[in-house]
């Protein structure tokens, strides 16, 4: 079983590399995605720049080189955190949600793939660490100068703080807020965020991968049952409202393409660290578990193969649609990205395929 989704992990790899990836503007040292497969020119320049779908797709590279330790991919990694500051001019934007993916990506590189990047580090942590406005109702907010504090900021980022520096503290009033204010009572999910006061009820399936991957560090790393509980709680609300027959629900092309494997990751960590000896901790790991390698499957099977390579759907559970180079094209609209008319073809659909592997490959020892 290992070796199976090691092999399906190393083909959504290989996929990723023959379509995706290629030099920034021709720069030798550098290596990013390209965004759409088919691609154009505008894309193959670089024209069109997605930061934190980068940051998802150095966090596959080095979970690929967790699973098989390669120098060669060392180098891939070490090129791609090169062309995203070159791209990008510099480590910071205006998104905490941005920056807290790529800070995440960039600590675990160190850690895991001996490529240390200190004071990428330092400028991101500082960012996310400053954000933190209570006095406002946050939280952090989504962006700069904004009112809007949601749980796509505050997960990440309180899970990069809990990993980096010893900032358990931070990360843990960043957790206690999102219980006390995000938490639906009805279901256990966690809302969208609050914004000037009003809740945004909207509920996507990677708010709760960030919470359960935010409280499960935490658990780990404090020993307070209050992180343990939480996360218990919403595996089962996860199981309940946001899969279809154990597997995650998928949220289409553009940014939404990257949700359900976010879901996949964290449950993934929930699987194989969630501490706790009793019943409904171990039942909370073979949930967990059980969702990841359930949809994984079923994304295996519904895949298309070109080249004798897989292509991803968006939606796990349906048949993935062949995309082409015409029709309407994935766009940057009010600080996020809409799908491709065929969202397999949407860079953030393939990368979630790959991540979803990856993640499937940690449980299936």
């Amino acid at each position: 079983m290992d070796q199976l989704w090691a092999n399906r992990a190393a083909s959504a790899e290989a996929a990723i590399t023959q379509r995706h990836l290629k030099k920034l503007w021709g720069l030798p040292g550098t290596q990013l995605g390209v965004v759409a497969w088919p691609s154009t020119k505008k894309y193959r320049n670089f024209g069109t720049w997605h930061y934190w779908w980068q940051a998802h797709l150095l966090d596959c590279l080095i979970d690929a080189q967790v699973r098989d330790p390669q120098p060669e991919r060392k180098v891939r990694i070490e090129r791609q955190i090169r062309a995203h500051w070159l791209r990008n001019t510099g480590w910071t934007n205006d998104y905490y949600d941005d920056m807290a993916w790529l800070a995440l990506a960039i600590e675990r590189a160190g850690r895991l793939a001996g490529v240390e990047k200190p004071r990428a580090l330092k400028t991101l942590c500082d960012q996310l660490v400053n954000a933190w406005v209570p006095e406002d109702g946050g939280g952090i907010p989504w962006r700069k100068q904004d009112q809007f504090f949601n749980a796509p900021a505050n997960g990440p980022a309180g899970i990069f703080l809990a990993r980096y520096d010893d900032r358990l503290r931070r990360a843990q009033q960043m957790a206690d807020w999102i219980d006390e204010t995000l938490i639906d009572p009805d279901t256990h999910l966690v809302f969208d965020g609050i914004k000037a006061g009003s809740m945004v009820r909207a509920q996507y399936t990677y708010c709760q991968g960030v919470v359960l991957g935010l409280e499960t560090e935490l658990a780990v790393r404090t020993k307070d049952a209050r992180h343990s509980e939480r996360v218990r709680r919403l595996v089962a609300a996860v199981e309940k409202e946001m899969t279809t027959d154990g597997v995650i629900k998928g949220a289409g092309g553009g940014d939404g393409g990257l949700f359900n494997a976010i879901t996949a990751r964290y449950l993934a960590l929930v699987a194989t660290t969630l501490p706790g000896d009793a019943p409904e901790y171990v039942a909370a790991r073979d949930t967990a578990r059980s969702i990841v390698l359930k949809s994984a499957e079923s994304a295996w099977d519904n895949r298309q193969t070109v080249d004798g390579l897989p292509l991803f759907s968006a939606f796990w559970d349906r048949t993935a649609e062949l995309p082409s180079a015409a029709g309407k094209e994935a766009e940057f609209v009010e600080g996020a990205v809409n799908a491709s008319a065929i969202p397999e073809r949407d860079m953030s659909v393939q990368v979630s395929g790959w991540m979803l592997m990856e993640a499937a490959h940690t449980l299936a020892g």
